[in-house]
């Protein structure tokens, strides 16, 4: 009986372990003109892929605003897992992220091409957003097609599949 929980406890970890590896891709600063947002709006960030600045509170969903810092290791640990989810569900959310206080625009460039984000970034140096919302990061929020947000996840995206049934539950998208 030992030897079969032993076994099926290796063969858990082994398949876990296989579940979360990083996607091996090259990260691309996009530009934000694909984002679906009204052109009025408060507050303004610059994106890091060019394209005009986008008012954060004017961004139209269903979209996933993902907060994070070059300095954040759970920021880091969850970015697979919008990349897989992001692989998967081929445009029908948005996925945008906001690079908060870090002063240098070079790093966060070399940070999104190092670790595979491959969607369009918002650059906030001086935190703005953090403090207006009052926050730690990573959080994401979900926002519906009415641009209202509808759900704040805090705390890094522990899984795919995590992000997937918040989808479905906050944004009605499957």
């Amino acid at each position: 009986m030992k030897k079969i929980a032993l076994s099926l406890s290796t063969l858990l970890l082994v398949t876990g372990c296989s579940l979360t590896q990083p996607i091996s891709v090259k990260g691309e600063v996009l530009s934000c003109t694909e984002i679906k947002s009204d052109a009025v709006g408060k507050s303004p960030l610059e994106c890091l892929g060019g394209g005009d600045s986008v008012p954060v509170d004017s961004i139209k969903g269903p979209a996933i605003i993902n907060v994070w810092g070059t300095w954040c290791a759970p920021c880091l640990e969850e970015l697979p897992h919008l990349a897989h989810y992001l692989a998967k569900n081929h445009g029908e959310v948005q996925v945008i992220g906001i690079a908060v206080e870090e002063k240098s625009q070079s790093k966060v460039r070399t940070f999104i091409e190092n670790h595979g984000i491959t969607w369009p970034v918002l650059y906030d140096a001086n935190g703005s957003t953090r403090k207006k919302f009052g926050m730690g990061v990573p959080v994401s929020w979900f926002v519906n097609k009415d641009g209202t947000v509808v759900y704040k996840k805090f705390g890094p995206f522990k899984s795919t599949e995590e992000i997937e049934l918040a989808v479905i539950k906050y944004l009605g998208v499957k």
